[in-house]
């Protein structure tokens, strides 16, 4: 495999703002690592309400939330927003039309069927602990196994017929969607069923610059 052709300069410096056990976060540095982007990083423990400080809503993110990608003297929240940024200019992003939005497709999928069912449940169980969940989200539970399951379903038959979620190399909906598969177990998700799944991740872990969460 080949190195990933780089977008033109950026300016700097970009400052990752950010908590180091997030998938959403990581998804930005996994993009900086294949494209061979510095970027300085800054730390916050959510569970700590570390993003919910006046400074932090004063100064980062009025939302209070992370990741926060801080380009110079501007900040732009969202994880997939950044990951473009970074990203633009370079061939993980797509030059067809329609192999451009069918990214924006699968990163649109990310962001309302994969990540609030795996991700919540990795937040519950890996970070929170299942004991310290409060009832209404044992409750949830149930719901968020099978969205997520139905996810990774849809996933493995796509990926059935196909290496890439998007034409013939990787691309920003593979960056996003690996995030949270990548450590799906740590949600209670097994990916034993999903053969293509796992061959997909075989590949994501092979290319150069890749970096580990």
């Amino acid at each position: 495999m080949t190195a990933h052709s780089l977008p033109t300069a950026l300016p700097s410096p970009l400052i990752l703002h950010e908590d180091p056990v997030s998938g959403n976060c990581y998804k930005i540095r996994l993009t900086a690592a294949l494209l061979d982007i510095p970027i300085e990083r800054r730390f916050y423990d959510i569970t700590k309400g570390e993003t919910r400080t006046e400074r932090f809503l004063a100064e980062v993110d009025a939302n209070g939330r992370i990741p926060v990608l801080q380009v110079g003297e501007r900040f732009l929240p969202e994880s997939n927003a950044a990951c473009f940024y970074l990203a633009d200019g370079s061939d993980l992003i797509p030059s067809g039309r329609f192999e451009r939005a069918a990214m924006l497709r699968w990163m649109f999928f990310e962001q309302y069927q994969h990540e609030p069912n795996i991700a919540t449940m990795r937040y519950w169980l890996h970070v929170l602990g299942e004991a310290n969940l409060s009832d209404e989200q044992r409750g949830l539970m149930p719901m968020k196994r099978s969205g997520g399951e139905a996810a990774l379903a849809l996933m493995d038959r796509h990926l059935a017929r196909r290496d890439w979620f998007v034409g013939d190399a990787c691309s920003l909906a593979d960056i996003v969607l690996f995030a949270y598969t990548n450590v799906a177990h740590e949600g209670g998700f097994s990916l034993d069923e999903y053969d293509a799944v796992r061959g997909w991740i075989r590949r994501m872990r092979a290319l150069p610059r890749f970096a580990a969460m």
